[in-house]
């Protein structure tokens, strides 16, 4: 049979780089494993792997154990207080301060439609980050920003004992680091096309500012936060959303961007 050269190539549907399919791959995989675990091994490895901000606080912020069981005692309302104060007294007996959980928490989800969205949002806006730092630097910007987004909860919940997961701050932070470039004017390459998103030369802060798509990315992004994370619409969330983690693993992508970005960054289309 004689191929037809004039028949163009089917392209894959999801062209994605290797390092965000296999990051995506981790994270439905991890959760797969976790269904055929019992109740018990499943809240014991959350415990061992998720960022609990109390546990932080006693072994690195000098908050005594005692401090966390009365104000749990204090909070709790309808007959709660007692699971969450024997929870308190389980996960700070040891006074462990655990800070690999700083990573390992953005590993696991509290469920299919969580680790699904953040795949998706992971595949949306880790696409062009890998395409334009290569593997290395996207799992630096994404360690980076889980990391963020876990000191920032702690920071805001210093007495919580309920585990935080998920991978939505690291997600966060590549939308951040996206904001840079997505939406910078289009180029013509050297090859005679208009540039790709990830080919554009980074954006001065003063242009993003500037910039009324960036403005409204950035403004539905907080608006979203804002409403998950506070009024909760009924069937939307599994869980509440933990918007400080949210927040800090987007800064954290949007300061240290310029950082790890091999492009150079474009002159300012602005002037005095």
């Amino acid at each position: 049979m004689v191929s037809n050269p004039s028949r163009r190539p089917r392209e894959p549907i999801l062209n994605l780089p290797s390092v965000v399919a296999w990051s995506i791959g981790v994270l439905v995989g991890i959760h797969l494993l976790r269904t055929f675990l019992s109740e018990e091994t499943d809240f014991q490895l959350l415990l061992d792997y998720a960022v609990i901000p109390a546990r932080w606080s006693v072994a690195y912020g000098g908050v005594e154990v005692r401090e966390v069981i009365d104000a749990l005692r204090r909070a709790a309302l309808d007959g709660q207080s007692s699971s969450l104060v024997a929870l308190g007294q389980y996960v700070l007996q040891d006074g462990e301060g655990r800070p690999w959980t700083a990573l390992t928490y953005a590993l696991l989800h509290g469920s299919w439609s969580h680790v699904l969205i953040n795949g998706i949002w992971l595949a949306a806006f880790g696409t062009p980050i890998a395409r334009r730092c290569g593997t290395g630097r996207f799992l630096a910007l994404a360690a980076l920003s889980a990391i963020g987004g876990a000191v920032l909860f702690v920071f805001m919940n210093p007495l919580q004992v309920l585990p935080m997961i998920g991978a939505s701050a690291a997600v966060s932070g590549m939308m951040a680091a996206a904001s840079w470039f997505m939406f910078a004017p289009v180029d013509w390459h050297p090859e005679g096309r208009p540039t790709q998103p990830h080919e554009r030369p980074r954006e001065s802060l003063i242009d993003i500012v500037r910039n009324r798509q960036v403005l409204i990315f950035l403004g539905v992004w907080f608006a979203a936060n804002y409403v998950f994370g506070f009024v909760q619409p009924l069937g939307v969330t599994d869980a509440s959303i933990a918007w400080e983690a949210h927040i800090g693993g987007f800064l954290v992508g949007l300061v240290l961007f310029p950082v790890l970005d091999p492009f150079p960054p474009r002159q300012s289309r602005f002037t005095a």
